[in-house]
């Protein structure tokens, strides 16, 4: 993979080697769909893995760090790094959790790629919001826990060893569970055929009167337990990194195409420099450094920003790369595919609302 961005507003953070094994290994990726169990086993051979567990566990990142690793790792491939993403997203759950029992079990575990978590909320946030009832309900039997319902999206269910979910009391208060994959009445679902990303393996989970131990509790019983437990470091900015690790790579070959074809920079330079301005503005929110950013530097406003220019980026990639960039492999119609993503994944209305008022050629 080219890189031409000597200019980031961080140092590069991921090993330069790493980062050539996943994108030479990325297309494959998707075109078999298959789960990327030796990308994450590169990923622990390079310690990637230990980056966001503290120091007695592992090697702890700051924010900063590992928003920069997230968008290299995404430069180079989506897929694992949105697998990385959401095993993160459950480690921080652990990490935060007051169950000490149940960190010293799973962390060491998981900083050396021993075992795999993954993370199952989005019901508890922005799927399933409208149902009257609960996807997940959570019951108190002694020393046990009851759990029933339906987790919509869960990436590499199947291949988790614990999928750190959540579900909703009588009392209206939330359970976030350290689930164990094995577990009695757990019935991880056929991925369905998405769009992209394929290779993530994600699908829902139906818990049938799932009974597990109050040990495996990693928060709550509490009111709005997503917002109590610990969020990450990086916190929403996540998704803002992947979105702008796409961009990064469709520049790149935009970039690369330019250099045969001069006439692109008429498109290729405003689009580099709204690009460097949305990274300068995410790295300087990060550090919270108000003299560089723009006014508006919220992480909803960054989404908004960032799911824009993934969009148009990857759009222009294709339409530069003509017909060629309409067949099925070439990295142009996989980019346009990806980019869908980021309508989708961790998508508040705001940011839809935003997307469908930009569609609609709507002005603020």
């Amino acid at each position: 993979m080219t890189d031409k961005f000597s200019n980031s507003p961080v140092p590069d953070v991921v090993p330069a080697e790493l980062l050539a094994r996943l994108s030479d290994a990325a297309g494959a990726l998707e075109e078999t769909g298959a789960w990327p169990d030796e990308q994450l086993r590169w990923l622990a051979e390079a310690g990637v893995l230990r980056w966001n567990l503290p120091d007695a566990f592992g090697d702890a990142r700051d924010s900063l760090e590992m928003t920069a690793a997230y968008e290299e790792l995404a430069a180079a491939c989506l897929t694992t790094t949105f697998v990385l993403s959401q095993r993160n997203a459950a480690c921080v759950r652990l990490v935060g959790s007051e169950n000490d029992e149940l960190r010293q079990r799973l962390l060491p575990e998981l900083a050396e790629g021993r075992m795999f978590t993954t993370v199952g909320i989005s019901h508890l946030t922005t799927s399933r919001q409208h149902l009257a009832q609960p996807a997940v309900r959570v019951a108190t039997d002694g020393d046990e826990l009851r759990l029933s319902g339906t987790v919509p999206w869960v990436t590499g269910a199947g291949f988790a060893d614990s999928i750190v979910t959540g579900g909703t009391c009588e009392d209206g208060t939330q359970m976030l569970i350290a689930l164990p994959r094995t577990a009695e009445g757990v019935t991880i679902a056929p991925p369905p055929r998405l769009l992209a990303l394929n290779a993530s393996h994600t699908t829902s989970v139906q818990l049938d009167d799932v009974r597990v131990s109050r040990e495996f509790i990693v928060a709550g019983p509490v009111e709005g337990v997503i917002g109590r437990a610990a969020a990450s470091g990086t916190g929403s900015f996540t998704t803002s990194a992947l979105a702008i690790g796409l961009s990064r790579r469709a520049l790149s070959d935009l970039e690369t195409e330019a250099e045969r074809r001069p006439d692109l920079m008429e498109v290729v330079s405003p689009l580099r420099r709204e690009f460097e301005t949305l990274r300068t503005d995410m790295y300087a929110a990060i550090r919270g450094d108000a003299s560089v950013a723009a006014p508006d530097t919220s992480s909803a406003a960054l989404r908004r920003r960032a799911n824009s220019l993934v969009l148009r980026m990857t759009q222009a990639e294709l339409a530069a790369s003509k017909g060629a960039g309409f067949v099925a492999g070439h990295p142009a119609e996989r980019a346009v595919r990806e980019a869908m993503f980021f309508l989708v994944w961790s998508c508040p209305q705001p940011v839809v609302a935003a997307a469908l008022r930009e569609f609609a050629c709507l002005t603020e």
